[in-house]
């Protein structure tokens, strides 16, 4: 299983990013993908997760009404729209997969992880 994180960088607060997380069709259908984040000294933090089947959503309490989670069937991509950012968005960003899920806000729920990528939030 392949998981390649990507579109991470340095944005201002209240800018934008969007970040991409590509796999096989074979590993998303049927799956749940997410994002988390982990910022320095931190734990990992749930960020958001879609269903490939159906695309149902969940998000986390500190990105609800910012963050966008969003999939695209043709490329077997996921993407995470990052608006509005803020300095506390801080941290290296991890795609996962969830075998057979419709999504959780456990890390404990994937079993697949990407390698992640870095976002920095200037204030």
């Amino acid at each position: 299983v392949q998981l390649q994180a990507s579109g991470g960088g340095l944005v201002q607060a209240g800018g934008s990013l969007r970040l991409s997380c590509t796999t096989s069709r074979r590993t998303a259908s049927n799956n749940a993908v997410g994002w988390f984040r982990q910022a320095p000294g931190k734990e990992r933090e749930f960020v958001a997760t879609i269903a490939w089947n159906g695309g149902s959503t969940i998000y986390g309490d500190t990105v609800k009404g910012r963050f966008t989670i969003s999939r695209e069937y043709a490329q077997s991509t996921v993407y995470l729209q990052m608006d509005n950012l803020k300095p506390e968005d801080t941290g290296v960003y991890y795609c996962a997969v969830s075998r057979g899920s419709y999504g959780s806000s456990s890390s404990a729920s994937y079993q697949y992880w990407g390698q992640g990528t870095l976002v920095t939030v200037s204030s």
